[in-house]
């Protein structure tokens, strides 16, 4: 599934051709990507509204509408497993697995259409009325100014579960996923069973430089392209996979002290570590039988 990197760079690959231009008409291939609405309810719901931002928040691509200069909701997309955005000429005919696309048209510009397409039909493509507010329960941006050092000691602190799937749980930290955690966790030395509330000062603050300079360095690279789905709207992979340290690469040898990567089962997700580099945490008096 597209994780941060992979939504930061399809939301900014498509924002020079949306932004500001006037929403014609809708077209809709497949109901379940609207989310609940009908074809109609959606159509009638973004006709005549302007894309005023583009922008990514966690795993969402979100589009502000504005109606005569005033907030009008916010269209929400949602990649999933097999997504895509991509903006093509008027004239180009529907692409394969196109499910919802939007006419769009700015003064002095010629038409184009922005096209939802997805191979699985998992994604979603959802009008908003109350804008990005859907979105409030997502918990910071973990490279925005919000997620600081303190504030990700605290939060640790105050929880007692073992590291990965706390943070794949997009309430307490968004946009990561089952690669850059993997990633990030073995470049911090930390074994994903770790629980939260035990991890060192000192460990937090690598988890946290690891998670911060992972993405940043995936989103220069336009995110990874490990398997056929993920492409960016241009058509080109992302290039992050090439620098992978664990991730999909079990069976291989530790690029930092040469034992071989595992690959074991965190919290239902298949989880890539270093046995040697992160070992396994040892249990407190308080789990001892």
């Amino acid at each position: 599934m597209p994780e941060l990197p992979e939504v930061e760079t399809t939301a900014a690959l498509i924002r020079p051709h949306a932004e500001g231009r006037e929403i014609l008409g809708a077209e809709v291939d497949w109901v379940r990507s609207l989310g609940g609405a009908s074809p109609d309810e959606f159509a009638g719901a973004v006709r005549g509204a302007t894309i005023a931002a583009v922008r990514r928040r966690a795993k969402w691509v979100v589009m502000d509408l504005e109606r005569r200069g005033e907030p009008s909701g916010a269209l929400l997309c949602h990649l999933r497993m097999t997504g895509r955005l991509v903006v093509d000429p008027w004239e180009e005919p529907p692409q394969a697995y196109q499910r919802v696309e939007l006419h769009l048209h700015r003064a002095g510009d010629r038409r184009t259409r922005l096209r939802f397409l997805d191979v699985r039909k998992f994604g979603r493509f959802r009008f908003a009325p109350e804008g990005a507010a859907a979105l409030e329960p997502l918990g910071p941006e973990p490279l925005g100014p919000d997620f600081t050092v303190e504030r990700f000691a605290s939060d640790l602190k105050a929880r007692r579960r073992a590291l990965k799937p706390l943070l794949l749980d997009q309430g307490f930290v968004a946009g990561l996923g089952n690669i850059y955690v993997d990633e990030s966790l073995f470049l911090a030395g930390l074994h994903p069973l770790r629980r939260s509330d035990r991890v060192p000062r000192e460990r937090v603050e690598r988890l946290h430089a690891a998670i911060q300079s992972t993405l940043a360095a995936a989103v220069e690279r336009e995110g990874s392209s490990f398997d056929a789905f993920y492409r960016t709207p241009e058509g080109q992979p992302g290039s992050y996979q090439h620098l992978f340290r664990v991730y999909g690469r079990d069976g291989q040898p530790c690029t930092t002290c040469g034992r071989i990567i595992k690959k074991l089962v965190v919290g239902q997700r298949g989880t890539h570590i270093c046995t040697r580099c992160q070992p396994s945490p040892r249990p407190s008096r308080a789990d001892r039988p």
